[in-house]
C-alpha cells in the first residue's frame, strides 16, 4: 500500500491517512491523531526539523544498531482500532514490534519500508459494523471514489 493522501475529515475534523494499493482497487482510511499526522506530513513534504522528532529518533536508533525495517503490516482491526507490527531485522534476527499504524507508517516513510495491510483487515474495514466510525469510513470512501486523483494530490492537510 502507498500513502495516497493525508487529509482532514471535514466532518470529524480529524486527520485521516489514506492507504491505497498499486492497482487502486483497495484503500484503507485510518483516522490518526494530530501529532502523528504532523509526523507523516513532515516526511511527505521532505521537511527536516532542527532536532530529531520521535520518528526520526527511532530511525536513527535502528540505523545505529544496523537494523532494517523490512516492512510494516497493519494486521488487525478490533473495536474500530487498527493495530500494526513493524518487522525488523537486527543482527540476523527477526523482531516484531507492536505499533499504532500511524507511528508505523511515519517510520516506514522515513526508512522507505513497504506498508502492507492484511486482507482480513481490508475485508473487515469494508464490511464495517453499523457504527459511527464505519459510517464515517463509508462516507469518506464514497467521497474518495468520486474525487479526481489529480486534484487530490499526494496529500492534503
Amino acid at each position: 500500500m502507498d500513502v495516497k493522501a493525508l487529509i482532514v475529515d471535514p466532518i470529524a475534523n480529524m486527520p485521516v491517512v489514506i492507504l491505497r494499493d498499486e492497482e487502486e482497487k483497495n484503500f484503507l482510511p485510518i483516522w490518526v491523531g494530530v501529532f502523528e499526522a504532523n509526523a507523516i506530513a513532515l516526511q511527505m513534504e521532505g521537511v527536516t526539523t532542527p532536532r530529531p522528532m520521535t520518528h526520526d529518533l527511532l530511525k536513527n536508533l535502528i540505523m545505529q544498531i544496523e537494523g532494517d525495517v523490512q516492512r510494516v503490516v497493519i494486521n488487525c482491526l478490533k473495536e474500530n482500532t487498527f493495530y500494526a507490527q513493524i518487522h525488523l531485522r537486527i543482527a540476523n534476527k527477526d523482531v516484531l514490534v507492536d505499533s499504532r499504524p500511524s507511528d508505523a507508517i511515519a517510520l516506514a516513510l522515513r526508512l522507505r519500508a513497504p506498508v502492507f495491510v492484511e486482507e482480513s483487515v481490508l475485508e473487515m474495514s469494508r464490511s464495517g459494523e453499523d457504527t459511527a466510525e464505519a459510517q464515517n469510513s463509508e462516507r469518506l470512501r464514497k467521497w474518495l471514489e468520486e474525487a479526481d486523483p489529480d486534484t487530490l494530490g499526494k496529500y492534503r492537510m
